[in-house]
Formats: structure tokens, sequence, C-alpha cells
């Protein structure tokens, strides 16, 4: 009786472990790499500048920052960061400015990429600035000009500066910009994975669970966009530290002679992904 009861206890306890580890992986764990904007308060607000050159990509951003700052929308209680969009600094060029991001469109040219996110970073983690960049190129092209793909890319493009990573990166819907899902050829009418989901805002919350002693949302004189930018020369995004495995997705990382460094997520077309899922895409396209 006595091994019976310890048998079902042990069965019992496994079955409870499995069940708090399903849970737990079930949480949003895409974090990019610790980074955050520094801040003393539990809630801040993001400016973003509007540098973009039409009323589509206007109202896309419009509905991304009403996305972002709508948490119980998407079945979350809060959010520790909200978005205000502001007068753009940078125009196509999409320079960064000290405390914000900078949200950019512009025909940058036929060299692979969709979307490119940049953050620059101080102290390990805090990031200091950042740029969102949409490419009309492609995006004017009858593959990606569609309104669900737009969103899809400018959604997630800013939230790389808030500090979140992808969702995944296989290409399945998560329901979340924050995946690497294609809202192309026949999902092109599909609206999944255009807005934020729960898990989303429930990363956001642990990435900014704690509080810092300064902040970096506010523009620093210290601070030059000149060290840190990224141009659309790819050679300015330094060395590739990543890239999925499908080739869709890369990240590059440069040190600074500031001390500083800049980081830069990249989305490459399906076409420049699929003539060399491994190679960098800067020089095989």
């Amino acid at each position: 009786m006595f091994t019976y009861f310890r048998i079902r206890s042990v069965a019992l306890y496994a079955v409870a472990l499995a069940f708090l580890a399903a849970s737990a992986s079930s949480l949003a764990t895409h974090s990019w790499g610790g980074y955050h904007w520094a801040r003393t308060t539990p809630q801040f607000t993001l400016k973003l500048g509007d540098n973009l050159t039409s009323a589509d990509w206007r109202g896309h951003l419009g509905q991304a920052s009403h996305d972002w700052n709508s948490p119980k929308e998407f079945g979350a209680t809060s959010t520790p960061l909200l978005t205000a969009i502001v007068a753009g600094e940078s125009r196509k060029r999409c320079s960064m400015v000290a405390g914000t991001t900078q949200v950019c469109n512009g025909k940058y040219g036929r060299n692979g990429w969709l979307g490119l996110a940049s953050i620059n970073i101080i102290g390990g983690t805090h990031i200091t600035q950042g740029s969102a960049k949409m490419n009309d190129t492609y995006f004017d092209t009858a593959t990606y000009n569609n309104p669900n793909e737009r969103q899809h890319v400018l959604c997630q493009e800013i939230a790389h500066t808030f500090g979140l990573d992808h969702q995944s990166e296989d290409g399945s819907s998560q329901n979340s910009c924050m995946d690497y899902f294609s809202n192309t050829g026949a999902n092109a009418d599909n609206p999944i994975s255009t807005r934020p989901n729960r898990h989303d805002f429930d990363e956001l919350n642990a990435i900014y669970a704690h509080l810092d002693s300064t902040t970096t949302v506010a523009a620093m004189a210290a601070m030059t966009a000149s060290a840190s930018d990224v141009t659309d020369d790819p050679n300015s995004w330094g060395h590739r530290v990543r890239q999925s495995a499908n080739g869709r997705s890369s990240t590059y990382e440069r040190l600074n002679g500031d001390g500083s460094k800049t980081l830069t997520h990249v989305y490459w077309t399906i076409e420049a992904a699929s003539n060399c899922p491994s190679c960098d895409h800067r020089y095989y396209r």
C-alpha cells in the first residue's frame, strides 16, 4: 500500500512539473537581449517621430501606436510603454534622434530588405535612440504592396526599438506582428500577425519590471546621432551576430567610437532569403 501511494504521489508530482513547465514555456520570452529604455517611472511614453511620406504609411503608424497603447484589447492588463506620434526629425535617411524612435519610409533600393530596426545602446543594455525603416522599393511591388504586409512590418520594426524580439522566426503565425508570418500571396488578405498579442505585453512588462536611476527617454545633449547612425550602406550595420534558419531575419552589431553600440534587426525579402538562407544577404542576394 505504501509503495502504491508513493508511486502515485511521484506520478502526480511529475504531472504537476510537466504542467508548470508547459505553463512557463507558454509565457512570452522574446526580449531583444534585455535591451530597454532607462526610466525612473513605472510607465513612460516613447516618442515616435513621423518621417513618413504618405497618408497610407501614416495610417499604419497610427494603428500600430494605438495597438501598443491598448493592452486590454489583447487580453493584457497593462503596459509599461506608451507611444506618442510626433513630428519627425530625420526624413528618408532616418538618422536617430536621442530619446526617440524615428520612423521612415523611402525607396532604399533593391538591397534585399523590407524593414530595418536599429537601436543605440549604452551601459550594456540601455537604449538611447532608435529608428525604423520601411523599404518602398519592395512595398511598391505586387508581392508586398498590401495593407496587411505593411502593417505587419511597421508594427514589428517600431516594437524592436522597444526592446522586443520575435516570438517566432519559422514563418508560422503566433497572431502577433512579432512573428515572421508573411501576409503575401494567398495570405495577402489575411489580417493575422498584424497587431500585438498578449504575450508581447507580457514580455514588455517583464523587460520593464524594474526601475532605473536615470532615464534615456529624454533627449540628451551629450548623445549625437553621427556616432551611431545606420546609413543606406549595409556595411554600416557592423558584423552579423545571428540569422534565422530560413534566412529572413538577421541581427548585426557595431561598436562605436564613443563606447556605445548599435544593433540592427533586418527583415529580408522572401527572395533574398530563399536564394541562400545561411548567407549574409548583404553580399548574396
